[in-house]
């Protein structure tokens, strides 16, 4: 396994990480609290270092098991962590994949993380993020100066900010790189998803402020090269909610990335950490683990050769033309366009946008 650094911090992490997320919320299957422990500490004998959880994840669950797991080695483990949603005073609103209600109060945001702390059984976190930031947040100061405090206080080491539910939230991730200078930020990105992931690790890669963490790595499960298509997902499965259509199409796509790994000593899911390692800016990488099997082929990764310049570029024309599949675009969230942008990146509208953008989608091609 190798090792890289949060920007500004001598705050360390794997270069593949463990998002807790799986063994707590329940969307990839149901473990015990002793199989969830077990398959953490096999995690951490292969070298993976770096676990990110969030209070929301089973209701505090993932801190509980984090606590569990690590209590005798916590100066072994950079714990990344995240706060924003109430579900304190909102414990039944969650269904399915809704959001529940964001608390920005500073008050509230302490009040969070010292219960996180607590859950934790840690007086320090290494990394803590706003949980899915939302345009409204990013100018909020309260939020970043609360952070701020927190960190001046030794309750947390380092902040910054975490994109989602689902791809999208392109200003948001660039006022939070530019704007913030945050130390990480959390975002989707894979192959087959590059928008706007990429243009928002690009834009890091420019400021060298920022290090990102990538969630979502393998297109929810599609990179992991297992789907046929007679893939059937059970019904509290959150990859149920994706039409048909991503399948197949995703199928498809795959195969135009069969040179990629076959023939090469790696696996299409391995080849998938690689590309969004190739990238300076990324600190760790966030795939999804539900069992051992998949957890040793994702921690091996580390170490496998890197991704050529002519493969990057190779991969780069296969996205442009989204893999030679013709398909509706994804509906994106949050600030996807707006005009008189202050931040100083140079923009132009290309006919094809961004590889894997709605047309006419701005494409970041310099920075400042």
């Amino acid at each position: 396994m190798k090792y890289r650094t949060y920007p500004g911090t001598d705050i360390r992490a794997s270069e593949v990480g463990f998002g807790v997320w799986t063994l707590a919320a329940g969307w990839w299957g149901d473990f015990t609290d002793d199989e969830a422990v077990a398959l953490l500490h096999r995690a951490f004998d292969l070298g993976i270092t770096l676990y990110d959880t969030a209070d929301t994840y089973g209701n505090g669950r993932a801190d509980s098991l984090l606590a569990r797991a690590f209590a005798d080695r916590r100066g072994e483990v950079t714990l990344s962590a995240k706060v924003g949603y109430d579900f304190y005073n909102n414990p039944d609103v969650r269904r399915g994949q809704q959001e529940i209600p964001h608390n920005p109060d500073p008050a509230f945001i302490r009040f969070a993380v010292e219960e996180q702390l607590k859950r934790l059984g840690t007086d320090v976190i290494d990394v803590l993020a706003f949980h899915n930031v939302k345009e409204d947040h990013v100018p909020d100061d309260g939020i970043w100066e609360t952070f701020q405090r927190l960190q001046d206080e030794g309750k947390i080491r380092s902040w910054g900010g975490a994109l989602g539910p689902s791809n999208g939230y392109l200003f948001e991730g660039l006022d939070l790189i530019r704007e913030r200078r945050v130390r990480s930020l959390q975002l989707i990105n894979n192959i087959l998803e590059p928008f706007p992931g990429q243009i928002l690790t690009q834009a890091a890669e420019a400021t060298g402020v920022t290090g990102i963490q990538v969630r979502v790595t393998h297109s929810s499960g599609m990179l992991e090269g297992r789907y046929t298509p007679e893939t059937e997902f059970a019904k509290n499965d959150h990859r149920r909610h994706r039409p048909r259509s991503w399948l197949i199409n995703g199928l498809q796509k795959l195969e135009s990335l069969r040179w990629l790994h076959e023939g090469r000593g790696m696996t299409i899911g391995q080849a998938a950490l690689k590309w969004l390692l190739a990238s300076p800016a990324v600190v760790t990488t966030l795939p999804n683990i539900y069992n051992v099997e998949q957890l040793e082929e994702f921690a091996a990764a580390s170490d496998l050769p890197e991704l050529t310049a002519e493969d990057l570029s190779r991969i780069a024309e296969l996205q442009r033309t989204n893999f030679g599949v013709h398909e509706d675009h994804m509906r994106y969230k949050g600030t996807m366009e707006r005009d008189g942008e202050p931040l100083g990146p140079v923009y132009r509208y290309a006919d094809d946008g961004f590889p894997g953008a709605p047309a006419g989608t701005r494409e970041t091609v310099a920075a400042d």
